[in-house]
Formats: C-alpha cells, sequence, structure tokens
C-alpha cells in the first residue's frame, strides 16, 4: 500500500512571492512605471481577494487574470484602455515560470521522504496556470523528487472542490493508497481536504489556530519542515 502525500505547491514547497514580485517587476517596468514594495503590497491583496472569488466559482480565471493587472495598472495612473491585460498577464506568468524559488528546506524534506518513508510517494495538487507551475518546479529542480504533478488549469476545476480530488483519485489509479494533503492555505488544502475525506496538515498555521483546526477538521499541524516530516513518517508507519 502506497503513502501518498499531496503537497500544495505555494509557500509549502516553492517560495512564491519571491517569483511573484520578480514577474511583476517586469511588467510594470515594460509599460514604463516604477515598481515599489507599495505597489508590490496593492497587487498582492486584490490578487488574493480575487483568488478567493475564483475558488468560491464567482468569477472566472479569465476574468481574474484581467482583474488583476487592470487594478495594478489604474494604481498606476495608466489608461488601461490601452493596454492588453491579458498578454501582460501571460508575460507576467512566464517570467515567474522561469524564476522558481524553493523554500529554504524544501528539497531536503522530500528527499526525506523519499528516502525514508516505505512506500511514499509525492504529488503537487496547485491552483493556478500550468507552465508557472511547471516551470518553477523544474527551474528549482524538485521536478526530480516528485511522481506527478496535478494543476487546476488543465484539470478544469480548481480547490477545494471535492471534483477537483476526484480526478487527482482517478489519474493515481490507487483506490486503496493512503492519502494526506499538506499545505499552507485553509480555504483551498485544508477545505479540499475535507471536501475529499482525506487527512490533512496545515504547514505553517497561522491566526486563531484552534479554530480552525476544529472548523476544518485539520488532522495535524506542523511549523517546520522538520517538524512535519515526524508528522508524515509517524502517520505513514500506523499501519505496520
Amino acid at each position: 500500500m502506497h503513502h501518498i502525500f499531496l503537497f500544495d505547491l505555494d509557500m509549502t514547497l516553492l517560495d512564491f512571492h519571491a517569483s511573484e514580485y520578480i514577474g511583476l517587476k517586469t511588467v510594470v517596468e515594460a509599460e514604463g512605471f516604477e515598481f515599489d514594495d507599495e505597489l508590490y503590497g496593492y497587487f498582492k491583496a486584490r490578487n488574493k481577494e480575487l483568488w478567493l472569488e475564483l475558488e468560491k466559482g464567482t468569477v472566472s480565471r479569465t476574468e481574474l487574470f484581467e482583474t488583476r493587472f487592470r487594478l495594478l495598472y489604474e494604481r498606476c495612473g495608466a489608461d488601461t484602455s490601452k493596454i492588453d491585460l491579458l498578454k501582460r498577464n501571460a508575460e507576467f506568468i512566464s517570467t515567474m515560470s522561469r524564476n522558481g524559488v524553493a523554500m529554504d528546506g524544501a528539497e531536503g524534506l522530500l528527499k526525506k521522504i523519499r528516502d525514508n518513508i516505505k512506500d511514499a510517494k509525492v504529488y503537487i495538487i496547485t491552483n493556478g496556470a500550468q507552465i508557472n507551475a511547471e516551470g518553477r518546479i523544474r527551474s528549482t529542480g524538485l521536478d526530480k523528487l516528485i511522481d506527478g504533478l496535478f494543476v487546476s488549469e488543465t484539470m478544469g476545476v480548481n480547490k477545494p472542490a471535492k471534483e477537483y480530488f476526484d480526478i487527482v483519485f482517478d489519474k493515481i489509479g490507487e483506490p486503496d493508497a493512503r492519502y494526506m494533503v499538506i499545505g499552507d492555505s485553509l480555504t483551498s488544502d485544508m477545505l479540499g481536504a475535507k471536501n475529499a475525506g482525506l487527512k490533512s496538515c496545515w504547514f505553517m498555521p497561522e491566526g486563531d489556530i484552534d479554530k480552525a483546526m476544529t472548523e476544518y477538521d485539520i488532522d495535524h499541524k506542523a511549523s517546520s519542515y522538520d517538524e512535519l516530516y515526524d508528522i508524515l513518517k509517524n502517520w505513514a508507519s500506523e499501519d505496520k
């Protein structure tokens, strides 16, 4: 029986914000505007709001991509009717895809899992663009340490929908395997695990932790890769 770990990608294994900063700086300066931390903070806040709406199904991916750059360039004082917003979004994603940044310790964690946890398989489950996820994983070398990748863009459905995980189960093709979801997002990863009836581990928890653990039926929480590894190893050995 395989023990299958379903890892979220951003801020669980890869530093999304480091790559995002590089990509955003590129497209802002391409329009002749100055890029700074204040503008980046504004984009991050609006982008997070839009992704939450996507998870709830109230906006489409295209609407998200257009809106986040319309708001960004309006903040710069631009006439957005003269900017191809989807083109800039594509350039943003392309730049990010070439500039993946692994979180400190992520590579070591995956190596320890593969070397020390018997029958372990590691897959990545992520909402986002295929080229972005694939490129950043490959540029960090983590592609050599995983068994597969599931990206919402090509699946046609986003975490936390149960349908997303149904596709994952079908593609992996191991109904008797034991599964655990590991991720930092409550509304995407932990709710997704709850919807799919899977074990879960909340990585780098913050806020009202006790309330969230109950609300999302979270099984474990870990504040470091060392703590996370111990949880995964102990869980995998429970049926021995």
